[in-house]
């Protein structure tokens, strides 16, 4: 066994150093918020090479004395990638649903830039050709300005769900077209509230008919103005839907997904109502919604697992209501 000296020894803590505080650096630069001139947090240069960087530095400066596993390439890079997010979080720069978004990539791209270094430290020790890998640090920030002059694409992206329902039609369509207050334990686990989301709580209308308009209110003072455009009783409600974004306190949601922001925006629902007999139905819910944002294909997978969870919360909660609400067979004597 080869024994370390003291350079052994350090390299691997001078590696996991100079990763946390590239990383903290980076997250000092690059701010959140579309108007953040070139440095935005959510962006490839940030999101992507960032991280990248950060692994290729822990893997540099680890293996600069002493040949590292292949598993050390590829994991070690995690332990200044979590600390990067796990002190966004504390500090309270992140919220709960970026953390976990943006974990994936991180840990990812992280890895990819360890695997890098490890195979170019194989093949060039700690020749002067190796060293050329320290120029990965300065890629996000000559990333950040290239990425800048192009504007991020809308991606309009819909979710469908659906429940059987054992009731009418008609006491479904009730339990729809106002959802009255939701009691806390009517509420059932769901993972959109461990990332974050506030709970429904209810919505009412203005009146019956196309041009009404419900106010559907989530904790948090999330407000969602949904203006009817298809009213057909028994059979179908569609509405638009727009954010009132002055009623949402910044504390509600994180900036990054803050409904009619910049980057992710409800456009609208619809409920369709299926009768499969007579005291039977399939309830359909469907909504639309946008993305903005350089990587809008990953970005969806979140959006569609996310508005999934939210939309089957919803038609349990109604499904539960309106077979509560069916009457009670009579017996015969």
């Amino acid at each position: 066994m080869m024994k370390e000296g003291p350079k052994e020894f350090i390299s691997p803590i001078v590696g996991l150093v100079a990763g946390i505080v590239y990383g903290a650096i980076a997250r000092g630069v690059f701010k959140s918020g579309p108007d953040s001139n070139y440095f935005v947090v959510l962006t490839i240069a940030f999101i992507f090479v960032v991280p990248m960087a950060l692994g290729v530095l822990t893997v540099f400066f680890a293996a600069r004395y002493r040949p590292r596993r292949w598993y050390y390439w590829l994991f070690m890079p995690w332990v200044p990638c979590a600390m990067l997010l796990l002190g966004a979080f504390l500090f309270g720069i992140e919220g709960a649903i970026c953390i976990i978004m943006a974990s994936p990539v991180f840990f990812l791209m992280s890895s990819l830039g360890g695997l890098l270094t490890g195979l170019v430290m194989k093949e060039y020790g700690s020749s002067r050709s190796s060293y050329s890998l320290l120029l990965f640090p300065i890629l996000p920030f000559l990333v950040a300005p290239i990425e800048h002059q192009f504007p991020a694409p809308d991606s309009v992206r819909s979710t469908e769900t659906q429940i059987i329902i054992n009731a009418s039609p008609q006491t479904v369509w009730e339990n729809i077209e106002r959802v009255r207050r939701i009691e806390p334990d009517e509420q059932r686990f769901s993972f959109f509230r461990l990332m974050g989301f506030p709970r429904p709580v209810e919505a009412t209308l203005s009146y019956e008919g196309v041009g009404g308009v419900r106010h559907a209110t989530f904790e948090g003072g999330v407000l969602f103005i949904e203006t009817i455009d298809v009213w057909q009783p028994d059979r179908e409600l569609r509405f638009s839907i727009k954010a009132d974004t002055n009623s949402i306190p910044s504390t509600t949601l994180d900036e990054h997904v803050t409904i009619g922001s910049a980057y992710f925006d409800m456009l609208q629902g619809d409920y369709q109502i299926e009768p499969v007999s007579d005291h039977q139905v399939r309830l359909h819910l469907s909504s639309k919604h946008r993305i903005s944002t350089r990587f809008n294909l990953y970005v969806g997978l979140w959006t569609e697992f996310i508005m999934r969870d939210i939309q089957q919360n919803i038609l349990k909660i109604i499904k539960r209501r309106c077979e509560a609400a069916q009457p009670t067979p009579a017996t015969t004597p």
